[in-house]
């Protein structure tokens, strides 16, 4: 077993390069199964989940080859089956994003249960939803999801839930689906469009392409494609709140500063500033956070919602910073029953917060830390554990990091070369 020691209270400088978005990377690779021809990624965050999507690919037939440390080259040319193995599946659940590009090329894919972080129910009757739509079926035999279907067709279907993962899953059926598809009340969060732009350049015709509305007219076949996956502004914005609640001066290279907008907007609300110079970030040190009420003094409210709104997974990390700044807030996390009880922890570490229910908690700050033993119940809540240890005075471990290597590349590297007191320990 694993573990971080990290030893708080010190002042952070220097610069982090982000990586590729893990929630783009997932669906792309997965998108290399509708076609036949090599197909390039560039920026592949070398994590946990990737990883478990790359062995997933490879147990199909897919040829991956290693270009550089972040470049594959991924040819799909010899898939010779759509059953997918129970094992593999049940720790990632992206996974589900296999069934789209799978159905398109088999008339039957046996897809298992797939896993990934217990942050509350997360449905899957959307994907099933658009599937079926498009003319194939969806059953469940011996706990495993079975596809079959003749022939698919284009539709105008509406989700009944803005899902990402459901949105990726649409489009990648649609693609080479016969007729045009309308996609109503879809996702469309930074990485919906990374995955639909790699999919015009492999010769997809999807309109519509950052909107809420998604049309695409079926193509015969799709090319192979040289892909840059953007950066991922989620693990930016927990940089951001490490150096505001550290009082460091930390400057954050390669992000994109459209996909920060709303975060930009949230952040302030607790005092937190910072300055976008092109594709870089700087957060300047010292800053005093102070909570900002509403008009007419009233405790503000901080929530989550799909794109444009502030991301969900970002919610963890907002808890911690609010736990430094002066006032009291209201957190609301509207999308996952479960994703708010490591809050637990931080109150062990000294934070005023009342958890009223699993969707809200007050905050009351600024609280003072301390270092304790914690585990990572996922990946967006073990990186807000390490950024309060980092914040809090005196030692702390956290056990469980394997959630937290799913979602964050080489972290404590990065954060060593910041001057963090971290290491990783094997027990």
């Amino acid at each position: 077993m694993e573990k971080f020691l990290i030893n708080g209270k010190k002042t952070l400088s220097g610069s982090v390069k982000i990586s590729g978005n893990k929630n783009e990377a997932l669906p792309v690779i997965a998108a290399c199964l509708l076609t036949t021809e090599p197909v390039i990624l560039r920026n592949v965050p070398r994590i946990g989940d990737v990883e478990t999507m790359l062995d997933i690919m490879k147990s199909q037939g897919a040829i991956v080859r290693e270009l550089e440390r972040n470049t594959l080259e991924i040819q799909c040319k010899n898939i010779n089956h759509a059953e997918l193995d129970q094992r593999k599946c049940a720790s990632l659940r992206a996974a589900l994003l296999l069934a789209g590009p799978l159905i398109t090329r088999f008339n039957r894919v046996v897809l298992p249960p797939p896993g990934g972080d217990v942050i509350g129910r997360r449905r899957l009757d959307t994907h099933f939803l658009a599937f079926t739509s498009l003319g194939a079926n969806v059953s469940v035999v011996n706990r495993n999801y079975v596809f079959t279907r003749k022939e698919l067709c284009g539709q105008d279907i509406f989700l009944d839930e803005q899902s990402v993962t459901a949105t990726e899953n649409a489009l990648m059926a649609a693609v080479m689906a016969k007729g045009r598809t309308i996609i109503r009340n879809a996702a469309c969060e930074p990485h919906v469009s990374g995955l639909a732009r790699m999919l015009n350049s492999m010769g997809a015709k999807i309109s519509g392409v950052g909107t809420n509305i998604l049309e695409i007219e079926g193509v015969k076949q799709l090319s192979g494609v040289d892909h840059t996956i953007g950066s991922d502004y989620l693990e930016a914005g927990g940089y951001i709140v490490l150096a505001a609640i550290t009082g460091s001066e930390i400057t954050i290279k390669d992000v994109n500063p459209e996909d920060l907008q709303v975060t930009h907007s949230t952040f302030k609300k607790l005092g937190i500033t910072y300055e976008i110079k092109g594709r870089n970030i700087l957060v300047p040190a010292r800053q005093k956070l102070k909570i900002e009420p509403d008009f007419a003094g009233e405790i503000p409210k901080i929530d989550d919602g799909t794109w444009p709104a502030f991301p969900s997974d970002l919610m963890s990390i907002v808890i911690v910073a609010a736990t430094q700044a002066k006032g009291t807030v209201l957190i609301f996390e509207k999308m996952y029953n479960g994703r708010m009880f490591f809050v637990d922890y931080l109150i062990a570490m000294g934070a005023q917060i009342v958890l009223c229910d699993p969707h809200r908690a007050v905050i009351v700050g600024k609280s003072n830390l301390y270092g304790a033993n914690m585990q990572s119940p996922d990946i967006r809540a073990g990186m807000a554990l390490i950024i309060a240890a980092l914040c809090a005075k005196g030692k702390s471990s956290i056990y469980n990091i394997r959630q937290i290597d799913r979602g964050y590349e080489n972290l404590e590297a990065k954060l060593q070369g910041l001057g963090a007191d971290i290491k990783r320990v094997t027990e």
